[in-house]
């Protein structure tokens, strides 16, 4: 329209002028859109006449002055529109309308222009470019956006400007390198393409060399993913170019290299690009990257010319291609990119038949490599490079599917190649890198199926004979080199426990040779502190162990010193790891001996130059270290601060591997060499009471190091008993230390009775109470050396403390006031200790002293007014210390003052583990009413609790353990906010494994005390109930915490049946279980269901656990079993050692089986069906278990009252293995009460409609009738009642009713043969019936599958191997039923574990282990007991499809229609078209294309873009379609002609938005689309080309919940399609 109404206006000669001012607007506005493209068309018509021919109407100035008019508009009008858009913020519709209208302008306007315009223009607009990230457009500059576009539409003027073009490029490539990532596609689209699509021949040739060598350096010197991200979004978008056949024969290539494109194939740069981008966590930078990899072979083999065409000076070639080997070089790229393209799918039954595809591979490369070895090539490189597939590996390992990541793992871990030297050199890099992160996840080393609990993670075995595989196979001047950095990686970051674990294995399974030196020693430290992170000591303590290991495998000897090695030990923990008497420790040994003189010798200062060739020993290292240890400078006079420990630790570690070494050795005598190792030892010690001079830092050090002997001296706890005494070398070692023990003894007492006054002094008493218990507890051991140590020294300690706490508190505290008060109570806390213990005896001295200090602590002071809930000293706080007074020392002490509330802390507990032990020892002062003191001594225990840190509560709860009983009655409310109190404290602990486990077993015996356990229903009813709700919590924690409720029942069921105790008042004790008998059946059903993290730890503990001695750490560590069947263990010992002969066990009994029954029956009516190893599916089977175990512990009349229940449980849709149980239950009621046979008989006339195949469970019961009968009075009446049911369920129409009926009357029958021969009660008229049923039965089941279930069933466990009555064991229930009937294997309760518990008793009538084998050798059967309901029968409901008439069209008003064009038809009929452009090109299948058009169609969009319209002919496409292509504009592009055609519509202001994930996208239900919207779709199988990519403005991803990961292609269209539509056409 437009254009005729020009070419009217012009042609009646106008006023130009005018017509200019009319269209055009005022500088400052903003213009439509309409009266932009009214000037625009304007100016396009003066086109033709500005031209200069003959008939022009222009005279030379009357075309300036047009051409002034132009330029004026594009100066004064556009730009400054240019400029007001940019201020507008956002991506609005009318900022795009209105961007590409004016555009639209330039474009017009600047060709009628002078010939420099265009350069002027540009030249404004490119410093707009240049802006960063942060900067804003200021007045006259341009956003990146606009300006973009600007440059888009005059770079067509520009391409004869050479300096111009670069210049634009650079700035290009500038802004790619800078702007935000939703830019750096538009200036690639709009500026890099435009100016390579309007270049050619040289220049062309000079943007492609200039963009590609700018994008590889960028990415040599920055190797990041962004870069990579960037470089390949360039050079996908310049592929066309950069990626064409070259027009010259392949003779002449070489010679006219300089007039060709540049190749990016000659480039190692852009292969490292590729790769990089196939492995990039962006799914679209990783399609881009295939894409260039495709287009390169494509066009490789379209060439046919080598490539390179000659060898890379570089040394390294990524990519060749030889043409006479193009087949197999086609071949092996085309399934590198299945591969690749496959592993995009993230669900492994895809992906797992592709990966043969990856050894197809492997062996390629590796034929290729062999090749080139045997025709002389030892440059080694082939055809195809080994990183290409590591590439492969890499994508697997990144994948979210953590299965398809375990199978790369796997692949790898088995991968023969790598055998090879030249691989595994090939490959080291790769595995020190990202296979190490990838081993990194925990996941991986879950046990795999078919794996049981204790065996090592099928990725945990192979890693081991990977790393000998691979450390074998490398070259040996390599080998160092890369172990090294193997471990660094170790070291880099804190691993998981489980991942570290098995590296630390694997390395230590490495050969004997020597590999690493200092800096590997090193690196293994480094490791060292990411264990000590771990939480789990069992998995700590391993791989400490395999390290050392590794360590000691490993080490160049020759390369280390001796220091460096007894350097290293220092972090090992002699609590989890390198403790002395374990098996490291005796390799440790070992390995010194072997190697002493081979170590590399220390240069001290001082050392002659000769001395370098004298040989180190471990003796004269240790006695070196000794004399410098103990050497130390003159005493400054100043207060010095306690010396590091770790010398100590170092160096008596280091003596003590010196003496189990020469121990080792023949006619060593071990007394003599200790005496003169540790001669300068004892020479200190003996000299430490009497010498005034020695240093204090000398006499610290010396007794720092006795206390580490003694305490890295001893054996593991396990080994004490036997070898202690034994142990020659601590006997040495006590008896040299026994002749000095008296200066050491002096001093110490010396020193605490008043000489420690600085606040230094506090950890220096702390050192002095360690030493003097080491001594007490070592030396009164043995009597003779008792009687030495004691006798005045603990009154005169204790008298003087008590005088130090009685002294009068002062005003301002001084800091030895309260340094005094704090080693007093330190003191005291450790000899009421040793009381505790009855290490030291008990004198009339000492009682009356301790007595003395019960009268201090209970009695209150005369001048302070104490409150009623407070008492005597008891919380008595340190005050902080003024500093004024040692201000001299402040600097230095400061640090321990700013600890001070650390210090008060200790104070505190100290008093209360003092009044623990008087409480029981002296009792409450007589000094005033008992029950009100021992109130206010609760009060004050509950306020400790408040005071005190978590930690440090255990001496307070031990002293409530003792008051809580005498209170109970009385101040009940009290001893309640005790109990809460304490427990919640004890819960806060539950992360702080070091502290929870002693708190938790201390509040366990205080608020679980027998006397506590026994109140009766009438008494202290709100603490019973809080006790009812703990257990509850208890329990609950347990869930989480594993270990937890093991500390429970252990304590209950030793204190209400011990094993040591008899009498009335056992009887006493014992009927408190009545109150708590939920603790009881909770405990017979408990089994945490762990999360796959939790469970994953709890079966490498298991694993760990089964190495035994070699492992150190089941010999150290305190064995508190945290085994989460403990519980059940621990209660099943308990209800074995039940007495029914005893009434009140007889009582327990069976209100436990009452409990356990009503659990069961309260899943049955929850959930009428329940999974395979649900949690409801184990719960119902430890009931029954636990019911079979009490059964014979049951009265005959309580069984007469059970039986119905358990009937009515038989009728439950119940799993294989809870049924077998059942059924055993059964059996063996009807052998030990025969009287209830006929209830039996009943169960088969019941009406179980919802459960008809349940009457499986009876028959079963039948099949084991040859046990039943012979107890039964009327055998033939029985025998008949028999037959006649099974024979009525033989014609059932359910197959498996059928099966069990023959099997039973197969089993019944052949009781029942021999009295039919003799014609007993008329069974012999029965003989024929059933033996003719039988053939029949058997000819039946001689077909198919039904063949083979009646063998199986016939050979399954419980109707062959088992017997009800023989078989009837702990095993047989706890163990064999439950592996038998496929139950998981946490699950199975092994004899050894019953075996642990001292308390389990068995009886000949109820063994442990199971007498006969045959049960126990058989296998899980592949019959498992189905019981199908016909609940189980879905129904399926069809939806009816409602058929719509399109719009408001009749059939009989079509045929008129057919005749116009369809958007005439559409008009016609009043149907609205929306601006919506659906591009289609690249679909191929008509199916889709018939169902995409028919949605368009219904939808309105306003056309629909085919690669060709003849699919419209296409059957396929009609019957999809319905005619729908009548009605809608069609339009055909070819799919080579979309770039441009996009360029087209991005330049009329279309927004072009494509469906695809990419780290940008947005979702769906997000997304607001323009007007002016194309929709562009994708391939089906490979979706948007990487080429096209970047021509899209916006991302949209369709929110998915599911697995698979996408959508058809045509879905995916409409859910878009339908989405635009409801945001346009709905609200018009």
């Amino acid at each position: 329209m437009y254009s005729v109404l020009i070419s009217a206006v012009l042609s009646s000669s106008p006023d130009y002028d005018r017509l200019f001012e009319s269209l055009s607007w005022p500088s400052e506005s903003w213009p439509g859109t309409e009266r932009v493209e009214a000037l625009t068309a304007f100016i396009e018509g003066l086109g033709p006449l500005l031209a200069g021919s003959d008939t022009t109407p222009f005279t030379a100035s009357e075309r300036r002055r047009i051409q002034d008019k132009i330029e004026s508009v594009i100066w004064t009008r556009c730009l400054p529109l240019f400029s007001r858009i940019s201020a507008e913020a956002g991506e609005g519709v009318r900022c795009r309308e209105s961007t590409a209208a004016a555009c639209r302008l330039v474009s017009v306007g600047v060709p009628l222009c002078d010939e420099a315009v265009p350069g002027r223009v540009a030249l404004s607009i490119l410093p707009s470019l240049r802006l960063s990230e942060e900067e804003l457009p200021g007045p006259g500059r341009l956003s990146v956006e606009v300006a973009s576009e600007v440059m888009a539409v005059l770079i067509p003027s520009l391409s004869a400007d050479e300096r111009l073009t670069l210049t634009t490029v650079s700035s290009a490539l500038s802004c790619i390198k800078t702007l935000p990532d939703a830019l750096v596609s538009k200036i690639t689209v709009r500026l890099l393409l435009t100016l390579l699509n309007c270049c050619s021949g040289a220049r062309l040739r000079s943007i492609l060399e200039l963009t590609l060598d700018d994008l590889c350096s960028w990415h040599c010197t920055e190797r990041t993913p962004v870069v990579t991200e960037r470089a390949l979004l360039c050079l996908t978008a310049m592929s066309d170019h950069l990626l064409k056949p070259s027009s010259l024969p392949p003779s002449s290539s070489s010679s006219s290299s300089s007039s060709c494109e540049p190749d990016p194939r000659l480039s190692i740069q852009f292969w490292r690009m590729v790769q990089d981008g196939l492995t990039h966590r962006d799914s679209v930078s990783r399609k881009r990257a295939l894409y260039l990899l495709k287009r390169c072979v494509a066009l490789s083999e379209e060439e046919q010319v080598d490539c390179p065409l000659s060898p890379s000076g570089e040394g390294e070639t990524l990519f060749k291609w030889v043409p006479n080997r193009s087949k197999l070089l086609r071949e092996f790229w085309e399934d590198y990119a299945l591969v690749m393209e496959t592993l995009e799918e993230n669900q492994i039954h895809v992906v797992r038949p592709v990966l043969n595809r990856i050894d197809t591979l492997i062996q390629t490369t590796v034929n290729d490599c062999q090749g080139n070895i045997r025709i002389g090539q030892t440059s080694g490189q082939g055809l195809f490079h080994p990183s290409w597939l590591l590439c492969v590996y890499q994508r697997m390992f990144h994948s979210e599917n953590k299965s398809l990541m375990r199978e790369g793992v796997c692949h790898l871990l088995e991968l023969q190649v790598l055998r090879q030297p030249s691989f595994a050199l090939a490959f080291s890099k790769f595995i020190v890198g990202p296979f190490m992160d990838v081993l990194s996840e925990t996941s991986l080393f879950h046990r795999s199926a078919g794996q049981s609990v204790g065996d090592c993670p099928e990725l945990g075995a192979k890693l081991q004979v990977f790393m000998v595989n691979f450390f074998s196979s490398l070259p040996l001047e390599h080998r160092g080199c890369v172990l090294l950095q193997l471990i660094q990686q170790l070291g880099s970051k804190h691993w998981c426990a489980v991942p570290l674990l098995f590296l630390s294995q694997a390395l230590s399974r490495l050969p004997l040779s020597p590999l690493l030196g200092i800096e590997g020693l090193a690196a293994l430290r480094e490791v060292l502190r990411c264990t000590m992170i771990t939480h789990q000591v069992l998995l700590r303590g391993a791989a400490q162990c395999f390290l050392l290991n590794s360590a000691l495998c490993l080490t160049e000897v020759s390369a280390v010193t001796l220091d460096d090695v007894f350097s290293f030990l220092m972090h090992f923990n002699a609590q989890e790891s390198l403790c002395r008497g374990t098996h490291i420790w005796n390799q440790l040994c070992a390995w010194l001996s072997d190697n002493e003189g081979s170590f590399k010798l220390r240069i001290m200062d001082g050392d002659a130059p000769g001395a370098a060739t004298k040989k180190e020993t471990v003796r004269g290292y240790v006695q070196g270290e000794i004399h410098a240890y103990l050497r130390v400078p003159a005493s400054a006079g100043q207060t010095e601060r306690l010396p590091d420990s770790k010398e100590a630790d170092k160096l008596a570690r280091a003596i003590l591997l010196c003496v189990d070494m020469e121990k080792s050795q023949p006619g060593t005598d071990i007394g003599n060499t200790l005496e003169s190792l540790l001669s300068p030892l004892l020479d200190t010690l003996s000299r430490v009471s009497t010498n005034i001079y020695l240093p204090l830092r000398k006499s610290d050090k010396s007794l720092q190091l006795v206390l580490r002997l003694f305490q890295l001296g001893g054996t593991p706890r396990c080994q004490r008993a036997g070898e202690e005494r034994g142990d020659s070398a601590m006997v040495a070692m006590e008896k040299l230390i026994f002749k000095v023990v008296d200066p050491i003894q002096g001093f110490i007492l010396r020193r605490l009775c008043g000489e420690l006054q600085e606040l230094f002094d506090v950890e220096r008493a702390e050192l002095y109470l360690s030493v003097l218990r080491q001594l007490v507890v070592m030396f009164t051991s043995t009597q003779p050396r008792r009687n030495k140590i004691q006798p005045n020294d603990f009154p005169n300690l204790i008298k003087h403390s008590l005088k130090v706490l009685q002294e009068p508190s002062r005003q301002s505290p001084s800091v030895a006031n309260q340094v005094g008060r704090a080693v007093a109570m330190a003191s005291l806390a450790m000899v009421c200790g040793l009381l505790e213990q009855e290490v030291i005896d008990m004198q009339s001295e000492t009682l009356s002293l301790l007595k003395a200090l019960n009268d201090y602590f209970y009695s209150s002071p005369a001048s302070s007014s104490q409150s009623q809930s407070s008492l005597g000293n008891l919380n008595k706080r340190l005050l902080k210390p003024q500093t004024g007074d040692f201000s001299s020392d402040l600097g230095v002490q400061g640090p321990l003052l700013q600890d001070w509330g650390r210090i008060a802390a200790n104070f505190m507990r100290d008093q209360w583990i003092c009044l623990s032990f008087l409480i029981k020892a002296v009792g409450i002062p007589e000094i005033s009413r008992a029950q009100d003191t021992l109130k206010a001594a609760l009060s004050c225990s509950v306020e400790a609790l408040a005071l005190l840190p978590s930690d440090l509560v255990l001496p307070v709860l031990t002293f409530m353990e003792t008051v809580l009983p005498q209170l109970v009655l009385d101040e009940e409310a009290l001893c309640v906010e005790a109990v809460t109190l304490s427990w919640e404290l004890v819960q806060g602990l539950s992360t702080n494994a070091h502290d929870f486990w002693p708190a938790l077993k201390g509040f366990i015996s205080m608020a679980f005390h027998h006397e506590l356990l026994e109140l009766t229903h009438t008494q202290a009813l709100t603490l019973t109930a809080t006790l009812k709700q703990t257990a509850t919590e208890l329990n609950e924690l347990s869930q989480s915490k594993s270990g937890v409720l093991g500390v429970l029942l252990q304590h209950c069921c030793q204190t209400w049946l011990p094993t040591d105790r008899g009498g009335d008042q056992a009887d006493t004790v014992f009927s408190s279980v009545f109150s708590h008998i939920s603790i009881l059946s909770e405990a017979c059903v408990y089994g945490p269901v762990f999360r796959r993290d939790q469970r994953l730890i709890q079966d490498v503990q298991t694993y760990l656990e089964q190495l035994g001695e070699e492992f150190a750490g089941n010999v150290i560590a305190t064995s508190d079993n945290r085994d989460d069947q403990l519980p059940r263990t621990c209660v099943l010992a308990f209800l074995s050692r039940l007495d029914s002969s005893n009434l009140q066990h007889e009582r327990v009994i069976e209100e436990l089986v009452m409990a356990l029954l009503k659990k069961d029956s309260d899943i049955s009516k929850s959930k009428v069906r329940y999974y395979s190893n649900s949690l409801q599916h184990r719960v119902k089977n430890r009931v029954w278990q636990t019911l079979l175990l009490l059964l014979p512990k049951l009265r005959e009349e309580f069984v007469a009252t059970l039986l119905n229940r358990v009937f009515e449980a038989g009728f439950c849709s119940n799993q294989a293995s809870v049924k077998y149980l059942i059924e055993w239950m059964m059996i063996l009621i009807l052998i030990q009460y025969p009287q209830h046979m006929d209830s039996f008989w009943s169960c088969f006339n019941m009406d179980h409609e919802k459960t008809k195949t349940s009457i499986c469970t009876f028959l079963s019961v039948l099949v084991h009738f040859d046990v039943i009968i012979p107890n039964l009075k009327d055998k033939a009446v029985q025998l008949r009642n028999a037959l006649d049911i099974i024979l009525q369920w033989c014609f059932n129409h359910n197959f498996s009713v059928r099966l069990y009926a023959l099997l039973a009357l197969k089993r019944v029958w052949s009781l029942a043969e021999v009295r039919a021969e003799e014609g007993a009660h008329g069974l012999g008229g029965l003989s024929t019936v059933i033996k003719a049923c039988l053939n029949q039965a058997e000819a039946m089941q001689s077909t198919g599958n039904a063949n083979k279930n009646w063998i199986r069933i016939q050979e399954h466990f419980f109707f062959g191997a088992f017997h009800p009555i023989r078989d009837y064991s702990v095993e047989t229930i706890f163990y064999t039923f439950p592996s038998l009937s496929e139950l998981a294997d946490d699950e199975w309760l092994p004899p050894w574990k019953f075996e642990k518990l001292s308390c389990f008793s068995e009886s000949p009538s109820f063994p442990l282990k199971n007498p006969a084998p045959d049960l126990s050798q058989l296998q899980p059967g592949d019959w498992i007991q189905q019981d199908k309901s016909e609940q189980d029968k879905e129904e399926r409901w069809a939806e009816v499809q409602k058929k719509i008439t399109p719009w408001r069209l009749g059939i009989q008003e079509q045929e008129l229609e057919l005749q116009l064009v369809p958007p005439q038809r559409a008009a016609r009929l009043g149907k609205l078209h929306g601006a919506l452009l659906v591009v289609a090109s690249l679909i191929d299948k008509p199916t889709n294309l018939g169902g995409l058009c028919r949605t368009c169609e219904i939808f309105g969009a306003s056309a629909l873009v085919l690669d060709s319209l003849r699919h419209i002919s296409d059957k396929h496409f009609q019957s999809l379609s319905v005619s729908s292509e009548l009605w809608l504009p069609l339009l055909e592009v070819k799919p080579v002609e979309l770039t441009d055609f996009l360029q087209i519509k991005k330049s009329e202001g279309y927004c072009i938005v494509g469906v695809e994930q990419t780290a940008n996208s947005q979702s769906l239900q997000d997304y607001q689309f323009p007007e002016k919207t194309l929709l562009l779709l994708g391939n089906e199988r490979e979706g948007i080309p990487a080429n096209l990519l970047q021509m899209l403005d916006v991302c949209v991803e369709i929110p998915q919940q599911g697995v698979i990961r996408s959508l058809n292609v045509h879905v995916s269209a409409a859910l878009l399609i339908w989405e635009y539509t409801r945001q346009h056409l709905t609200s018009g």
